[in-house]
C-alpha cells in the first residue's frame, strides 16, 4: 500500500512539467540572454542521435613460407545518445548557435542552431549534411558523421507552469441594532 501511494505521489510530481521545444520565444520570455542564465536550464534531446566513426585498412604480402595473404580491418565507433538525454548548457557559437555537453571530456559538445527554412524557430542538430555518408560533425575533436534520423532531433526544455492561489475567507454575522 505505502509502495502504491508512493508511486502516484511520484507520477504526479513528474507529470507537472510538460516537454517543449526550446525556441528562441521560450529564450526571449524567460529571459535566457546570459551565459549565466542559460547554464541553469536543462536540455533534452528529442531524438536518438547516433554518431559514427570508422576506419579501414587493407594490406596484401607474403608469409615466411611463400603463401599470398590479403588481411583487412576495420574499426568502428558509434557514440548513441538516446531520446531525452539531459544536456547542459556550454556556450554560443560564433553565429549564436547553441552549443551543449552531454558527457565531460574536450570537445565533447553538439551544436544546435535554428535552421532558415524552418518556421517552427526550434533548435536542430547542426552538421554538415553535404556529405553522403551523413552529417559530418567534430565531436570529441574526432570527426563523425549523423546518421539521417539525427537530423531531426532537436532541444527541448521542461515547462511548468505554477499557480499559486491565496484565499481568505471569512463570515460576516452581521450588526444588531
Amino acid at each position: 500500500m505505502k509502495y502504491t501511494l508512493l508511486f502516484i505521489v511520484g507520477i504526479l510530481l513528474a507529470s507537472c512539467g510538460t516537454k517543449v521545444p526550446y525556441t528562441n520565444e521560450i529564450r526571449d520570455e524567460f529571459s535566457l540572454d546570459s551565459d549565466k542564465q542559460m547554464r541553469k536550464v536543462q536540455f533534452f534531446t528529442s531524438a536518438t542521435i547516433i554518431l559514427e566513426k570508422s576506419k579501414s585498412q587493407e594490406g596484401q604480402g607474403t608469409t615466411d613460407d611463400g603463401a599470398l595473404v590479403t588481411s583487412s580491418s576495420s574499426e568502428q565507433d558509434r557514440v548513441i545518445i538516446p531520446v531525452n538525454t539531459k544536456c547542459i548548457f556550454e556556450g554560443y557559437g560564433p553565429n549564436g548557435e547553441l552549443m551543449l555537453r552531454f558527457e565531460t571530456g574536450v570537445g565533447k559538445t553538439i551544436t544546435f542552431a535554428v535552421r532558415a527554412n524552418q518556421a517552427s524557430g526550434k533548435y536542430y542538430l547542426v552538421a554538415d549534411w553535404a556529405q553522403d555518408k551523413g552529417g559530418k560533425l567534430t565531436y570529441g575533436n574526432e570527426t563523425y558523421y549523423a546518421n539521417s534520423s539525427s537530423g531531426n532531433a532537436y532541444l527541448m526544455v521542461v515547462l511548468k507552469k505554477l499557480q499559486k492561489t491565496k484565499r481568505k475567507d471569512r463570515v460576516v454575522k452581521g450588526m444588531k441594532v
